[in-house]
């Protein structure tokens, strides 16, 4: 008999009721017997466990902590066996296909296949066929069993079902003296570290979503392989509530909506992750860019423009060469120079050469830096997407060195910046706020002592509760030189991504030996504060587009207002009438002068998102006024043009959001 600690979702249970298991009693029926509805999977301290385990196969019986599927942890157990029943199907369907990974995701999972040798020509129509099979595997309920085996059995598992892809997997993952799991159901294997649920019929209700083209391993050198993403449930009201989410997503996808505004585009002779931003892209970022520079000056930042690349010199001093290098694109030239080169992928190494031109007091600090930085970063194929993740990005980088008195001030102040910026595009709700901190056990992965980084995460965590933020903690997170807040945004498709850090720094100063002299005369070395006042632009556009699906407001669109003549005989006044908005300060205006009925005009005004359209008609030149009609609120009727420009100009001014 047993007594054990239990929690349900990390909060304790109380134990007055709770009776004795017996040692063979599997996890799942003491879930069942908790009540938990959906129970997924169990941890303990050290390790995860399937439901299928006894509890006598447990060596920790202090705390086992349940979680279901309402849980992250829960739902990821459940969307990675969802995975294994979606390849179990297809499996099914094309016995010859091969089997690539199918992990979660963050919001549900995906599985590559290889049907190169199915001789057919797989296609979104197959996905239905697919669910049906999937219906099957759940009907029958198939129990879900883990084995090991050691690497030449599994080699010779997966050799004779010549599974090429996963013998690739063996290799790389195991050494010769090694074991592996396999999760079976059925007829199915899969290679699988687990945990997974306890039978398919744990499994409600499964949907298959898209079908794309991954590369193998995310290399571009590799084969591209057939990528089918999913999404499951336990209850088909969920499911039918998520796919109508989807499809209102769909609608504010800045990859669809941005694309047919003609914001941006791509190509593929140029490559993936490196779009073009078309003239009204880049009318966008080069009014963000603007804003932000201005901005930034007001605030005391110098501004620098430095190198796009080095020698690798550089970076072996600040550190990336040893723990950035996989990122980073390398140079090298063919002019016998055995140098080798590195595109950058921040400007930090670079903006510190501008502190160490000329000799430092503690009177010269706070010193802010700031830039408009382009950046390189060799990013896998599978995870760009649009414009929120690319080799080439621009952000609005900067650097403060300040004494440790003027740390908390200086962050402060970066993250005041930070939040104004938000409220002024509107996305200050749309944000949530990570702190991130090195990972204790993995510290191969950062620079610096264990008490540096734990005395910067509590100069950082003050700075944080002084400040009353709402927070989350996220270890392994950090930067490999020191914490950092991120600021993060999730995209219409419920992922999650940074769009603004704010880094503590206190070891790269030491690196480039970057020192001040003090008040009394002692060489001391300076905090650096690492941080972006909007962040990424292109991914800031694309945020911005799929937040106001496309309609830009009036002071960011690239287009703010479109005069519809009725006729080609008004064409004249109205290009009159544009040159005396422009001296107003109206600056982005455009004559429709195509032969076409005005409602034709009205209407393609309306499907670029154009803020304000002015129809011009005999009675408006008779009358000297102008019918205004506006993207959202249509026909406002007819205005005065000293009413219509104070209209404008003042929600251009106050930036105003509407």
């Amino acid at each position: 008999m047993a007594k054990i600690n239990i929690k349900i979702n990390g909060k304790p249970l109380d134990l007055s009721n709770l009776p004795e298991f017996e040692e063979h009693t599997n996890l799942h029926d003491i879930a069942r017997h908790l009540g938990i509805t959906n129970p997924c999977v169990v941890k303990t301290t050290k390790n995860s466990y399937d439901l299928s385990h006894k509890l006598g196969d447990i060596d920790e019986k202090d705390d086992l902590n349940f979680f279901d599927f309402d849980s992250p942890e829960g739902k990821h157990v459940y969307w990675h066996t969802s995975a294994h029943v979606l390849a179990q199907a297809v499996k099914r369907l094309f016995p010859e296909v091969k089997l690539g990974i199918g992990p979660a995701i963050e919001s549900g999972f995906y599985y590559d296949f290889d049907f190169n040798d199915c001789n057919v020509q797989i296609s979104k129509e197959h996905l239905k066929e697919i669910e049906s099979e999937i219906s099957n595997i759940i009907s029958e309920n198939i129990e879900i069993k883990k084995e090991f085996f050691d690497k030449k059995r599994a080699l010779d598992i997966m050799s004779d079902r010549k599974e090429i892809y996963k013998i690739d997997l063996i290799n790389e993952k195991i050494g010769e003296n090694g074991q592996i799991s396999f999760y079976n159901q059925k007829e199915y294997n899969d290679v699988c570290l687990g945990p997974h649920l306890k039978s398919t019929g744990c499994i409600g209700n499964i949907a298959l979503t898209n079908l794309t083209g991954a590369y193998w391993k995310g290399d571009a050198k590799n084969k591209m392989l057939t990528r089918i993403y999913g999404i499951s449930f336990p209850n088909q009201t969920d499911l039918e509530n998520y796919l109508t989410k989807l499809e209102e997503a769909k609608k504010r996808d800045h990859n669809k909506i941005g694309r047919s505004l003609k914001y941006f585009t791509t190509v593929d002779s140029i490559g993936q992750g490196l779009p073009i931003l078309l003239p009204k892209g880049a009318k966008v970022v080069q009014l963000l860019q603007r804003f932000i520079e201005d901005l930034e000056e007001k605030n005391g930042y110098l501004l620098t423009k430095t190198p796009y690349f080095s020698k690798s010199e550089l970076y072996k001093i600040s550190g990336h060469w040893s723990h950035y290098q996989d990122s980073m694109f390398l140079l090298k030239t063919e002019d016998g120079d055995s140098e080798t080169y590195a595109l950058r992928p921040m400007t930090c190494p670079f903006q510190f050469q501008v502190y160490l031109n000329e000799d430092r007091s503690y009177r010269d600090l706070p010193m802010r830096f700031n830039e408009t930085s382009t950046l390189f970063r060799k990013e896998q194929s599978g995870e760009m997407h649009g414009l929120t993740r690319l080799r080439q990005f621009t952000i609005s980088e900067g650097h403060l060195a300040c004494t440790p008195e003027q740390l908390d001030e200086e962050f402060t102040g970066c993250l005041n910046l930070a939040n104004y910026c938000l409220e002024l595009l509107g996305l200050e709700r749309d944000v949530t706020f990570r702190f991130s901190k090195w990972d204790k056990n993995n510290k191969e992965k950062y620079i610096g002592s264990e008490k540096d980084w734990e005395d910067s995460q509590e100069i950082m965590r003050k700075i944080l509760d002084s400040q009353n933020l709402n927070y989350t903690e996220a270890d392994g997170e950090a930067a490999f030189y020191g914490p950092k807040l991120d600021i993060q945004f999730t995209n219409v498709y419920n992922k999650e991504d940074t769009l603004i850090t704010i880094q503590i720094d206190f070891q790269l100063a030491r690196r480039f030996e970057m020192k001040y002299t003090d008040a009394s005369g002692e060489k001391k070395y300076p905090f650096v504060i690492h941080r972006t006042s909007l962040g990424c632009y292109e991914r800031t556009l694309a945020l911005l587009i799929e937040k106001y699906a496309g309609a830009m407001p009036m002071w960011l669109a690239p287009e703010q207002v479109r005069i519809l003549p009725v006729n080609e005989n008004l064409i004249n006044y109205s290009q009159e009438l544009k040159t005396n908005l422009e001296n107003f300060g109206i600056k982005r205006i455009k004559v429709d002068t195509h032969n076409e009925k005005i409602g034709y005009k009205i209407r393609a005004a309306q499907e670029e998102k154009i803020p304000y359209m002015l129809v011009i008609g005999n009675k408006e030149v008779e009358t000297s006024k102008i019918s205004v009609r506006h993207r959202t609120n249509g026909d406002l009727g007819l205005m005065s043009l000293s009413d219509f420009v104070k209209l404008a100009v003042d929600e251009i001014e106050n930036k105003t959001i509407n």
